[in-house]
């Protein structure tokens, strides 16, 4: 006879999913493989119920993923007496609306970015009062990527210094055949903007995590193609940005630039960051995630070089807490969404706040506000602060 031994029972969480499109696959696919990569868990986590545009498609994916409920109602997920937290992963239209009714009932709210399509909804979805310990925050899963973390440390420990210079780029192929059709993060009346919002919000958080906030900015957007085809084949006028061009300074009087884009041509995932401080410098690509390079102006000099020249950092699968595959196998991009939502179900599961935060949306939708607002200058591009 085995005896099992008895120990702290798991907190059970019971998720909600509202949406099911590539996000809402992705974070079911990360709470269900949690117990494969991380040791013992102090929650037992499984999606209760899954909400979709059409009863159909929900009870399909309720079929396939083995979830017990399927609704085309998301009041019936946020309301639901045996449902603590609500994941959304709507699109961005549809945001401010959920979360209110989410956080006001007292779920724990875990919402893809960006937070709203406005500062102003932002700012009010910010100051929702919270009941205690609810736990509510965002979706940046790149900053859960292993030489981020570790990008991260190097910058805390003051190896780099102060902080001087920057550059962060995100750039797609997606919008450089015409005859592609245009999808609903191309279309500003769903999306609530264009690249900026979509991979632009990425690379602000990621800097800002980084290298400290943004105080002020300056931005140019970018159409090449007025005309494409709409979502229904029909013959479309362009309404979002299809790339973003960005010039911003910290309070520290670190500077830099952020260019996104779905323009660039041979491109795929392409999230690439470069700091340059007083005392070293990093670069990281998301194309090769089992790397970070650094760069320590501290090290021997010589005529011939000495030890110094960037040092290619092995990261690969060093991820906190994860037991599985090895830390030697080689990274991927769900390695970030995995530990994105390892770390915030163990948050709820210990009611303790979670970062990044509903504040840490509201500042990256601050700073895409300001570019927009700078790029609507008429052709003159100025700088515009960012007041939150």
């Amino acid at each position: 006879m085995v005896r099992i031994m008895e120990n702290q029972i798991a907190k059970p969480l019971r998720i909600g999913m509202l949406g099911f499109g590539s996000m809402g696959r992705t974070h079911t696919w990360a709470v269900q493989n949690l117990p494969f990569f991380y040791g013992e868990l102090p929650f037992s986590a499984t999606v209760h119920g899954v909400c979709t545009t059409s009863l159909e498609k929900s009870e399909r994916v309720a079929k396939e993923f083995h979830i017990p409920l399927a609704t085309a109602d998301e009041d019936e997920l946020i309301y639901h007496p045996e449902i603590d937290v609500i994941d959304i992963c709507t699109p961005n239209v549809c945001h401010f609306e959920t979360l209110k009714k989410a956080i006001l009932a007292g779920k724990h709210v875990l919402c893809e970015k960006p937070l709203c399509i406005s500062v102003q909804e932002a700012a009010e979805i910010a100051a929702l009062p919270q009941k205690t310990g609810q736990i509510c925050g965002m979706v940046f899963n790149n900053r859960w990527i292993a030489p981020v973390l570790r990008a991260k440390q190097l910058i805390d420990e003051g190896r780099l210094g102060k902080i001087l210079s920057f550059s962060g780029n995100y750039l797609h192929n997606s919008a450089t055949d015409i005859s592609r059709r245009a999808g609903w993060k191309q279309d500003r009346t769903v999306c609530g903007g264009g690249v900026l919002f979509d991979l632009g919000s990425h690379v602000i958080d990621l800097l800002g995590y980084l290298c400290g906030h943004l105080t002020a900015v300056s931005g140019m957007s970018q159409i090449a193609y007025p005309t494409r085809t709409g979502r229904h084949g029909e013959s479309w006028q362009t309404n979002a940005d299809e790339s973003f061009y960005l010039m911003g300074n910290t309070a520290d009087g670190a500077c830099g630039t952020v260019t996104v884009g779905k323009l660039q041509v041979g491109t795929n995932d392409d999230l690439s960051f470069a700091i340059y401080g007083e005392r070293g410098a990093l670069r990281f690509s998301l194309m090769e995630p089992n790397w970070l390079w650094f760069y320590d102006r501290t090290a021997p000099d010589s005529p011939i070089g000495g030890e110094r020249g960037f040092t290619k950092l092995e990261c690969v699968g060093r991820y906190p807490g994860m037991i599985f595959p090895s830390f030697k196998a080689p990274a991927g991009w769900l390695y970030g969404h995995l530990a994105s939502m390892h770390g915030y179900l163990s948050a709820v599961a210990a009611g303790v706040p979670f970062a990044p935060s509903l504040s840490d949306g509201l500042y990256v939708q601050g700073v895409m506000d300001a570019a927009y607002r700078s790029d609507a200058g008429n052709g003159i591009r100025k700088e515009v602060h960012i007041c939150l």
